[in-house]
């Protein structure tokens, strides 16, 4: 019997030299006499795309965004709501108390005139023109327990529908629950008065020594609260004057307010 080969580095060698020549594509030989030639490995390179788990990430991220921007909308709400319970806001006054007649003059394109103190009247005078400067002070009553600020307000003078001049208000800061004088001087020089509404002016001033004017005007506010303005809200002005040309005062007073309009 012939003897076994017992050297394990022998058999170690020789499986070292199997693995190098298969790692390297050699060529071996079966004992029956057929040729064997190793295949190298290949590597999986396909790739597998995630979309759906990203997907499925930035729809929880914009459920997650939606929910925080739902809740700060329902708690600044929630604020808003408290504060209007507690302050329980009223609506401004804002009233003509006092108006200050301090020139009024009549004249019309005919040699007839009115000054205030002679009158010669005009059977049928084509034009008329009227001078007026008045004084008028406002009382602005704010009744919350916040301040007021009030914007830019604007008065218009009228006759018969026919606007003669205009006065603006600038706008102010008004504390709570307190009152504030505000005065405001419109000053019409020589406004122009057609036929039928000339011989009107001439008929009221000379017979009647009565000129009705109309005063309009839109009062801005917005309650303050914690450095907060509330929505802008309009005070509407409405006044019915009448003035004395001979006395150059006035004789009568009646304001009217439309209400608090949002």
């Amino acid at each position: 019997m012939p003897p076994t080969n017992m050297n394990p580095n022998h058999n170690q060698s020789q499986a070292t030299e199997t693995r190098s020549s298969t790692a390297n594509g050699d060529h071996h030989h079966h004992p029956n006499g057929h040729s064997i030639t190793a295949q190298p490995l290949q590597r999986d390179h396909t790739y597998y795309p995630r979309s759906s788990s990203s997907s499925a990430s930035f729809k929880g991220c914009c459920c997650c965004l939606f929910l925080l921007f739902s809740f700060l909308a329902l708690l600044v709400l929630a604020i808003v709501l408290i504060i209007v319970l507690a302050v329980k806001p009223k609506k401004p006054q804002f009233d003509l108390q006092q108006v200050a007649v301090q020139y009024m003059g009549i004249s019309t394109s005919t040699p007839s005139s009115f000054d205030g103190t002679a009158t010669t009247v005009a059977t049928t005078p084509t034009t008329a023109s009227l001078s007026l400067t008045i004084r008028m002070l406002f009382t602005a009553v704010n009744p919350n327990k916040v301040g007021i600020k009030y914007g830019e307000s604007r008065f218009t003078v009228m006759y018969r529908g026919i606007p003669l001049g205009k006065a603006s208000v600038p706008g102010f800061y008004q504390e709570a629950h307190s009152t504030r004088n505000v005065e405001a001087t419109i000053a019409v020089d020589r406004a122009n008065l057609m036929q039928a509404d000339a011989a009107d002016l001439i008929r009221d001033a000379s017979i009647y020594d009565r000129v009705q004017l109309r005063v309009l005007g839109d009062v801005g506010a917005k309650i303050r609260v914690l450095d907060f303005d509330s929505p802008g809200v309009q005070v509407s002005v409405d006044c019915a004057i009448v003035i004395s040309p001979r006395k150059q005062s006035l004789t009568y007073k009646q304001c009217g307010f439309e209400g608090l309009n949002v």
